[in-house]
């Protein structure tokens, strides 16, 4: 099976410091990639080259087999590639369906759209509202209510839905429950597999081993800026992975990833 998103020698340097350090990626169709490492392993920048954040010095990201070239991040967007960052990127004074539509606005038809650049509201509001039930989020009464009133796990979900929404390709999860409690934890890792199964491939950065193990496909081990190894959860521990991923222990010669 061809990889959906890959990346050849990804190398990234900052002065004297390497960040990437000619590292290699895939993420297949349909898959749930979990991505773990220890703090200054790369992991951020890794994210960052596939997400257009940051373009690297050398090595090239491949899209469904085609190489691709982001410049920014919009660049990736445009392609369905989505990233929801640790801080969610949201403007808390601003209702749901305006944060959700940040930056692709939708304008009215005709005229008043083109011309006067009227918003269809009432369009945008309907899409919100339609993408939140899918994923099971209408516990949010009003679309209109500021994102500044919603609990910790109301905003990942919102977005989460937003990724959903507009990403048709590949999302990025980056430490998604970082900041939340036990049921609201569940919920978005509930919302992780809902999206898989509609088809759309995850990338998850996480340090929480526990969410890591229950719901990765592969766990993609990163070390010193680059991939060490990429593991089946069901073969391995958690402890088994938090040692290759320190360097207490080598991974298995058949394990270890080029």
């Amino acid at each position: 099976m061809e990889p959906i998103l890959k990346g050849v020698g990804l190398t990234k340097r900052y002065g004297r410091v390497t960040a990437l350090d000619n590292c290699n990626f895939e993420l297949y169709p349909g898959e749930i990639l979990a991505i773990i490492g220890d703090n200054g392993a790369g992991k951020s920048s890794l994210i960052k080259t596939l997400s257009g954040a940051t373009v690297p010095d050398a090595g090239e990201v491949y899209l469904e087999g085609k190489k691709v070239h982001f410049s920014n991040p919009i660049a990736a967007r445009e392609h369905g590639i989505e990233t929801v960052y640790q801080t969610l990127a949201m403007s808390p004074a601003l209702s749901i369906t305006d944060n959700m539509f940040m930056g692709r606005e939708l304008r009215k038809p005709g005229f008043r759209g083109k011309i006067l650049r009227q918003l269809d509201r009432p369009a945008m509001e309907k899409f919100a509202r339609d993408k939140l039930s899918e994923l099971g989020l209408m516990t949010i009464q009003n679309i209109k209510q500021a994102v500044e009133t919603l609990s910790g796990g109301q905003r990942q979900g919102v977005a989460v839905a937003r990724a959903a929404a507009f990403g048709s390709k590949v999302i990025i999860l980056d430490e998604p429950t970082a900041a939340l409690g036990v049921k609201e934890s569940r919920r978005v890792l509930e919302l992780i597999q809902d999206v898989r199964s509609r088809g759309i491939p995850i990338i998850l950065i996480s340090h929480n081993m526990p969410h890591v193990f229950e719901v990765a496909d592969r766990i993609h081990i990163h070390r010193l800026g680059k991939r060490l190894c990429v593991v089946d959860p069901k073969d391995y521990t958690m402890s088994d992975a938090v040692a290759f991923m320190t360097g207490a222990k080598e991974p298995p010669q058949d394990q270890i990833a080029a």
